[in-house]
């Protein structure tokens, strides 16, 4: 028999940072170091200027004594460097205010300025998108220097900090480390919801089911309860809601270690499916729900539902879906029930439905030679410019639309941004020195962030053909299967599996009391997406 598609694994779009306001001055932050020796008159004067909220005049006095133009102490060109970092900071160049405190970052404790830099790091998380890298700077300090913050007065900023390390340490592969800042997130705080979605994640990724479950319960709770700072409930319960499934699903298949026997627990299962059904019809998860749950319905002996499930997928309300397993499924559960025409033709309705966008796919993709270039087809496929046809126009769109490719091309944005203010910037800001390193720092970031962000979208792509070419192979299977059954060649064994398939109550639509049956007719109605049934009629000994 065909081996069971596994249902998709835990969604990786990754909760970006929530938008945050701290005051912009050291809240909470050790007392200044000394400097050594007296400032120079260009430093002395910036600091001045910096204290009357004057910024781009202080910002080119200490980029002079950062750049060695005066005859200032090492201390007090640190200090220097500290303070440019913050005076870019307020003129919103944020980039290269984040390039001022990696280099401080980088020199760790001998920068007299290292512990004061973590809140600003801090900040500009809440100012720049993850792709900008503020998690890995953040990482470079101990787990025990977040303590200094660990006060009333900067809770908020604390409570950052334990999800931004923890975020490291996930990223790191430190799944233990990271469940422990995680759980320290007060769950008062805006940042609660993401650090419990990302411990239930890491959970998963050490294959403990039970912590896992509480972590995404925990999720609904608290947004049920009203916790503030969510930039979206609706989609974080959803998201709560069908990760607890994937868990749930997982947990029932129990495959032993030495017969290698599967066996399903019907309890766990029933979890599953109740999770899937608490995602909301109008979640962008719905369908991803809809679909994962026919593979529930199908190992539960449910073949009516499952089928009733894809029915609804290929609705014309859903034109633009992209579900080539769907029909992998439809096979299986036809050939359970020894229906080999109907297998038959949905393996035929695959190969024409699917082989041709493989073709095409994988002929798009040798048009693209280097990271720039597809980086431009992706800002092309999102302004709908993109010379494609309708029969992948859809497919590649929606592969390239994950929430880590969008924030990539928000980070290339915001850079932008940045550039067209400083052209705009007073003339003896502009021609400074400080000006010539803001270019070149947003040059930097841009020309990375623009390769990044190609080589991610060709990932992405890579993956769409990969998966396609995977589910080809299961089809592959489906019809080898199929033509051993023709030839009637399968053992014994297997024709017994497939006689207590047909015994299933599954194969018969079955309505409560609650509900009514109606024959489709070829019309579909949007409310009764979802509660479709297909009956399947065993013809297995006949």
């Amino acid at each position: 028999m065909l081996p069971l598609v596994a249902a998709s694994t835990l969604a990786s779009s990754r909760v970006s940072a929530q938008d945050m306001v701290f005051s912009v001055e050291d809240t909470g932050a050790p007392a200044a170091p000394p400097a050594e020796g007296p400032p120079s008159e260009a430093l002395a004067n910036a600091l001045r200027l910096y204290q009357q909220e004057r910024y781009m005049e202080a910002s080119v006095q200490f980029q002079r004594v950062v750049g060695g133009e005066t005859d200032d102490a090492p201390a007090n060109v640190q200090k220097a460097q500290f303070f440019l970092g913050k005076a870019l900071y307020h003129l919103r160049y944020y980039q290269s205010a984040l390039a001022i405190f990696d280099e401080i970052t980088q020199q760790g404790q001998a920068h007299l300025y290292f512990g004061q830099t973590l809140q600003w790091l801090a900040q500009l998380a809440s100012q720049l998108p993850e792709p900008a890298g503020i998690i890995e700077r953040v990482g470079r300090y101990g787990t025990d220097q977040l303590d200094q913050f660990n006060t009333a007065e900067s809770a908020d900023l604390y409570n950052q900090l334990l999800f931004l390390m923890g975020r490291f340490k996930y990223n790191q592969g430190e799944f233990e480390e990271a469940i422990g800042l995680f759980q320290r997130v007060d769950r008062r705080s805006r940042f609660y919801v993401n650090a419990k979605f990302f411990e239930g994640i890491s959970q998963v990724r050490l294959r403990r089911a039970s912590p896992a479950v509480e972590a995404f319960r925990a999720i609904i709770e608290a947004i049920d309860s009203g916790v503030e700072g969510v930039e979206d409930t609706q989609r974080m319960r959803n998201l709560a809601w069908i990760s607890l499934a994937r868990v749930y699903y997982t947990a029932a298949n129990r495959t032993d270690a030495e017969t290698g026997e599967r066996a399903i627990d019907g309890r766990l299962l029933g979890n599953a499916v109740e999770a899937w059904n608490r995602v909301g019809q109008d979640s962008e998860y719905w369908l991803d729900a809809l679909f994962e749950e026919s593979w529930a319905f199908f190992l539960a002996d449910e073949y009516a539902r499952s089928m009733g499930n894809i029915h609804t997928l290929f609705s014309p309300y859903f034109d633009d879906a992209y579900y080539p397993e769907a029909l992998v499924l439809k096979s299986v559960v036809f050939f359970s029930a020894c229906q080999i025409e109907n297998a038959s033709a949905m393996v035929s309705q695959f190969h024409e439905r699917y082989d041709p966008v493989a073709t095409e796919l994988n002929a798009t993709l040798e048009q693209f030679q280097d990271n720039q270039q597809f980086f431009e087809f992706l800002q092309r496929v999102r302004s709908g410019e993109a010379q494609l046809s309708p029969r992948i126009r859809g497919i590649v769109a929606s592969a390239l639309s994950d929430r880590t490719l969008l924030r990539n091309l928000e980070y290339v944005r915001l850079l932008e941004s940045e550039e067209q203010r400083l052209e705009q910037s007073p003339a003896e800001f502009k021609n400074s020195s400080l000006g010539a390193r803001i270019l070149q720092d947003i040059f930097v970031a841009k020309s990375f962030a623009i390769d990044q962000t190609g080589d991610l979208a060709r990932a992405r792509y890579n993956r769409l053909i990969d998966e396609l070419n995977e589910l080809m192979t299961q089809v592959d299977t489906v019809e080898l299967e199929i033509a051993t059954y023709q030839r009637g060649q399968l053992d014994a064994e297997a024709q017994q599996q497939m006689t207590e398939l047909a015994r299933s109550a599954g194969l018969t639509v079955n309505v409560d009391e609650e509900h009514q049956m109606w024959p489709f007719d070829g019309e579909y109605w949007r409310d009764e997406l979802g509660f479709y049934r297909q009956q399947v009629t065993s013809q297995c000994g006949r």
